[in-house]
């Protein structure tokens, strides 16, 4: 398809330093298009000011992972000589001068809300960031014993000179760059301070919330780190690192491969990053450059304090005037049963059950599920995969060990290469083998990313299956804040394919065929495209509605395109990443696509294909549509079928389309726009409207 496609219009003026009339927009830049969308929500004056606060950590966040894998990529691929074109028409070195021109502007937006906006504004509420020169002789006495019993002993200055080589900085850390001078020799010296990440970045000061930074408190106590020394300047960094290492032999124990790449991950990633305080003079940028092996173009000058992350902690703070209100996730009249939990196995027999977190409750239907598996004496069996799950105190975990303890089955297939949740998968495996769970690690070379779980039992008419297929991890704690859907189920084919599944994943077996999951690498690609193709044969009388956190993948765009060259109507929620540009006359003209940004992380996958929005197909699992989703992860589709079931799939999209209050919506040139009326529809308030009215359902 790709080739014979209407060109885009000359008067189409894509972003700055893209050719003009390309099919598809930058990736890269799409994220960062979905970072601002993130920073707007901590820009906006109508939100609670630490929900605010909480934004702008997780706008942080976002950089840092974009730096340390998809940035550390492209300067990879630059140093080795390779100057490929992405489909948008940016060379590497193009692409990477836009991405630093953008990330210094949302940077530099970042800082501005927290300096300008959100301190004083949480000043006057009673939350207070303090400066050491402001403080009261008692505020510093309190510190100074503080830094003395706590902070001073894990402090360890590294000088450079002679003698001393520069130190190794360690990825993401938070550290203090200081010139010295000597009396004795009359020179001036260099020395790194290591800001301790074990210990509270904010520190708290008596009386109330007030707080001062960690860094700032060290900076304050240079002189007792440095004695005989006069302390020129000091000014903080922090410096971002490739994280993003390969195993390097696939045929090697797993196990140990994942360890040795966290061991290298943290000692030798090359600098990607260099954040800097604004105060810092330009020879020690130059000299940090010079050590780190990173250009000045690399060097971001912040004004402000470095690594916002740190905002995070605020989320603690018992201020309920200044967060959101509290929604406590409802259980759904079918799972309640007075103050007994409901027999799972005999309400699945009547019918399928869905989920909607944290709309419903993950405690009182996944996890309450697990829990009864798993003291059922009926029970054999059960398997379950891991991407990203709480710890051994999570009661979903408990269950599996109690399980094991029992004598039943019990397997998890724990994904050890789940992006920087690495290290807590591989000690979650240990805990759940100690108690005799068969731990598996999957399939080498390919990422399992599927959430599903099958629970065999014996009935009195024969061998039962129970399943659950889900959009999101198995997480307690991430289901009160990601939006995420889960289908649980009896159905026999469902049951067979999930167990000819596991069998894939944990044994020796070239599985192709299943009865009604939808599985990827296999036929995931293949299943979609036939279902776009399906709907793009009816033209305006078919229809294509899809919810998904990112759309990448060209062929997929490209079947997009070709359908809606045919008339057909197609709605897109993409919460992140979208590669596909709408609305273009010949092109993409019946196309929709807008992304939903609030309270909750918008976190499911819904495809639906069909015009009637009770009778059409409905797909519901972990796979978003990017190459690594179709073929490198191992994903589960399930359709849903129950009628009763699509009229909910069919409320959740109705939702997302009719938002006008968390929405924005994507341009022909490439642009979002924030949708927003007086009295706006949020869907996030819309669905739990309607979790309330299922809660109480007679």
């Amino acid at each position: 398809m790709a080739g014979t496609d209407v060109a885009l219009g000359a008067d189409l003026d894509p972003r700055p330093g893209a050719a003009v009339g390309v099919r598809y927009l930058n990736r890269e830049l799409s994220f960062l298009d979905f970072v601002e969308r993130v920073l707007a929500v901590a820009e906006d004056p109508a939100v609670p000011l630490l929900e605010r606060a909480k934004f702008l950590a997780i706008v942080g966040e976002h950089f840092d992972e974009f730096f340390q894998v998809r940035v550390a990529g492209l300067m990879e691929q630059l140093a080795a000589g390779l100057r490929t074109t992405s489909p948008d028409g940016l060379d590497l070195a193009e692409l990477l001068r836009e991405i630093r021109a953008r990330v210094a502007e949302l940077c530099a937006r970042q800082t501005a809300v927290f300096v300008k906006e959100l301190v004083p504004a949480l000043e006057e509420r009673g939350v207070d960031f303090a400066d050491w020169e402001d403080l009261s002789a008692g505020d510093r006495a309190y510190l100074d014993e503080l830094f003395v019993d706590h902070i001073f002993p894990v402090l360890t200055p590294l000088a450079v000179d002679p003698a001393h080589p520069f130190p190794y900085i360690s990825n993401l850390s938070l550290n203090l760059a200081v010139t010295v001078h000597d009396p004795a020799t009359h020179e001036e010296r260099f020395a790194r301070v290591k800001v301790p990440p074990l210990l509270p970045r904010l520190v708290e000061l008596p009386g109330g919330a007030r707080f001062v930074l960690l860094e700032q408190l060290i900076a304050a106590k240079l002189d007792t780190l440095f004695p005989g020394m006069v302390v020129l300047a000091h000014s903080p960094f922090r410096v971002t690192r490739d994280t993003d290492f390969e195993l390097e032999d696939e045929a090697e124990d797993l196990l140990e491969a994942v360890e040795s790449v966290l061991r290298r991950r943290s000692r030798f990633g090359r600098c990607v990053r260099l954040e800097v305080g604004s105060s810092m003079s330009p020879e020690t940028v130059e000299l940090l450059c010079r050590e780190l092996e990173l250009s000045e173009d690399d060097a971001t000058r912040v004004e402000g304090p470095l690594d916002l992350g740190a905002l995070w902690a605020l989320t603690g703070l018992e201020r309920p005037d200044l967060k959101d209100e509290v929604w406590l996730p409802q259980t759904q009249a079918a799972l309640a049963a007075g103050d007994t939990t409901p027999d799972f196995f005999r309400l699945l027999d009547a019918g399928d059950v869905l989920v909607h977190h944290p709309y419903d409750s993950f405690t009182t239907s996944v996890e309450q599920f697990v829990e009864q598996a798993a003291g059922d004496p009926a029970v054999l069996a059960i398997k379950q995969t891991i991407y990203r799950t709480a710890g051994p105190e999570s009661a979903l975990v408990r269950a599996l060990i109690k399980a094991a303890e029992q004598g039943k089955q019990v397997v998890a297939l724990v994904e050890l290469t789940a992006r920087f949740d690495e290290q807590a998968n591989i000690e979650r495996a240990r805990v759940l083998e100690e108690a005799g769970v068969h731990v598996v690690y999957g399939l080498v070379g390919l990422k399992t990313h599927a959430k599903v779980m099958l629970v065999v039992r014996q009935g009195t008419d024969g061998i039962r299956r129970y399943c659950h297929v889900g959009t999101g991890n198995y997480n307690p704690k991430t289901a009160t804040s990601y939006e995420d859907l889960g289908l649980l189920s009896s159905d026999d084919d469902l049951g067979a394919d999930l167990t000819d599944l596991f069998n894939y994943l944990t044994g020796y077996s070239r599985q192709v065929f299943y009865r009604k999951l939808i599985v990827a690498p296999t036929h995931a690609r293949q299943a979609i495209l036939d279902r776009i193709e399906r709907e793009a044969a009816k033209g305006p009388d078919g229809q294509i509605t899809m919810k998904m956190n990112a759309l990448v993948d060209a062929g997929m765009v490209d079947a997009l395109y070709a359908a809606s060259r045919q008339g057909t109507p197609i709605d897109l929620v993409v919460r992140g990443i979208c590669c596909l540009r709408p609305q273009v006359p010949g092109l993409s003209e019946t196309i929709r696509v807008r992304s939903i940004v609030g309270r909750f992380l918008e976190h499911s996958r819904v495809y639906r294909f069909g015009a009637d929005p009770i009778g059409a197909e409905y797909l519901i699992g972990s796979a978003d549509l990017m190459p690594r989703n179709l073929d490198r992860r191992v994903e589960a589709l399930v359709p849903v079928v129950d009628p009763r079931l699509t009229a909910r799939l069919a409320q959740l999209l109705e939702a997302n389309l009719a938002d006008d209050l968390l929405s924005w919506e994507l341009g022909p040139d490439g642009e979002w726009t924030k949708v927003r009326t007086v009295d706006g529809e949020s869907t996030q308030r819309r669905l739990q409207e309607l979790a309330l009215v299922r809660a109480h359902a007679s």
